[in-house]
């Protein structure tokens, strides 16, 4: 019995060149998981790629908050936005010596290339405060309030939107071997250290840094960030006013 042939349409050179190149990247490129912000391919050449996307995250009242899990509606631009930032911040730490997954992007197509890291566990979130805000205020509002200065206090919390991305100690993290107690110490080092780079970067365009978000991985047997750096994953604000993540990446990308 003959194979059958694949179908082609016939357009011209051209046309078939296109289809040609269309088949073989959807064949190699294979969807690994659909995020709140972005989705994640394997591309089949040890690679991976991030989609960013236009979604927001935010609380039941519809206001936009980057901590939250919640996705509460669209903003068109955001994403290429936060791959703008992101891709700045990423160049930026790499000439500077850190270990980071990014390997490259194209901010008009949404899209960015990164070495594949080893998760802790289901995934960590490292949050550096430099101000008392959000889920902080909330947590701990009987003895600090809003707006109260931090210095660089690292919170960790497990990923997972179901149970709230529950707050992780040291002792905890090493009890259920999600990290040894040096691989803590290396993270919460390097956190301080990005998040100070982040600071002096805000501070050239009048902007200032209350907190931030991370995440770690291992990229090639070493601690790495992995993830994206955006006006999403922050709090700015200019005075009394808070800076919404777009405004953030134009402030610090087109200065």
């Amino acid at each position: 019995m003959k194979k059958k042939k694949p179908l082609i349409i016939r357009g011209g050179f051209f046309v078939d060149f296109l289809i040609f190149i269309c088949y073989d990247y959807f064949m190699k490129t294979k969807l690994l998981y659909k995020g709140k912000s972005k989705d994640v391919y394997d591309l089949g050449d040890g690679n991976y790629l991030f989609q960013f996307k236009d979604d927001v995250t935010g609380n039941a009242d519809g206001v936009i908050d980057p901590g939250a899990n919640q996705v509460i509606g669209k903003i068109e631009g955001v994403g290429k936005e936060n791959l703008r930032l992101t891709k700045f911040f990423y160049e930026l730490l790499n000439k500077k010596g850190f270990n980071t997954h990014f390997v490259s992007a194209d901010v008009d197509k949404g899209q960015m290339v990164v070495r594949p890291a080893v998760m802790f566990g289901k995934g960590i979130e490292v949050i550096v405060r430099l101000r008392a805000t959000g889920s902080f205020v909330r947590r701990y509002g009987d003895h600090i309030n809003d707006g109260d200065k931090l210095d660089y206090y690292v919170e960790l919390n497990l990923k997972n939107d179901d149970r709230g991305d529950p707050f992780i100690t040291k002792e905890g993290l090493e009890f259920l071997k999600i990290m040894t107690g040096d691989e803590y110490d290396v993270l919460v080092d390097l956190a301080k250290d990005i998040c100070k780079v982040v600071e002096e970067e805000s501070g050239k365009v009048g902007l200032e840094l209350w907190d931030i978000k991370f995440e770690f991985g291992k990229v090639d047997g070493k601690i790495a960030l992995v993830d994206e750096i955006s006006g999403g994953c922050m709090r700015c604000f200019k005075g009394e006013a808070a800076v919404s993540a777009m405004d953030i990446a134009k402030l610090m990308v087109e200065r």
